[in-house]
C-alpha cells in the first residue's frame, strides 16, 4: 500500500524530532572532570553538560571564524589567550606568533655554514633510540 505524501512528511518529521543518542567512552580521569564540571555548574544529567559543552564550542568556533581572539581577563587585567590547535585551523588567515630575532655577523656566517654543509652522521646513542 503506498504511503501519502502526508504520511512521509509526517515520518520524515518524526526523524527529525528524535533525540539524537550519544555514548562516549571516557578514561577515568575524564569522567571525574566531567562529573566535576557537573558539579560545579550544578547540570543533573549528562544531556544537558553535552547541551552546555555544544553551546560553547558553536559560540568558540563562530568567533575564531570571524578571526576573534578568545580570551580571558584576570581582576588585575592580565590577559590569557585561548589557543586550541582544532580552534586555529577554523580562524582565517591565522598569523602565527611572529619573533624577530637580532642575528650578528658571526651568528649568520656560522649558521650559513651548518645549512649548507653535509650533515651530521649519528651517533651511537641516537641509533640505538631509533633501534628501540
Amino acid at each position: 500500500m503506498p504511503r501519502t505524501a502526508q504520511a512521509r512528511r509526517m515520518k520524515r518529521r518524526e526523524r527529525v524530532l528524535r533525540k539524537l543518542k550519544f555514548q562516549a567512552d571516557l578514561p577515568p580521569i575524564e569522567d571525574g572532570a566531567v562529573r566535576l564540571l557537573k558539579d560545579e555548574l550544578q547540570l543533573t544529567s549528562n544531556s544537558d553538560f553535552l547541551c552546555e559543552a555544544v553551546a560553547l564550542f558553536r559560540w568558540a568556533v563562530s568567533e575564531r571564524k570571524l578571526g576573534h581572539r578568545i580570551m580571558s581577563e584576570s581582576a588585575s587585567g592580565e590577559k590569557k589567550v585561548l589557543v586550541l590547535p582544532r580552534l586555529e585551523r577554523i580562524a582565517p588567515g591565522a598569523t602565527l606568533p611572529r619573533v624577530n630575532i637580532e642575528w650578528t655577523e658571526a651568528e649568520l656566517e656560522s649558521l650559513a655554514q651548518r645549512v649548507s654543509s653535509e650533515p651530521a652522521k649519528p651517533t651511537r646513542a641516537l641509533v640505538r633510540a631509533m633501534k628501540g
